[in-house]
């Protein structure tokens, strides 16, 4: 049986990268309570950045 992919709303991708940018909260800690590959998060990162 497959797995849905959860979806991220910008606000929630925002609320994420917050986190770990202002509270310090480190990438793989995030990446393990959301169920995120480190890579999306840095593609996120990267996306807002540009």
């Amino acid at each position: 049986m497959k797995r849905k992919r959860k979806t991220y709303s910008a606000a929630e991708k925002v609320a994420i990268l917050k986190r770990h940018l202002i509270d310090m909260v480190a990438v793989s800690d995030l990446c393990d309570e959301y169920s995120l590959h480190p890579t999306v998060f840095y593609r996120w990162q990267k996306e807002i950045f540009e």
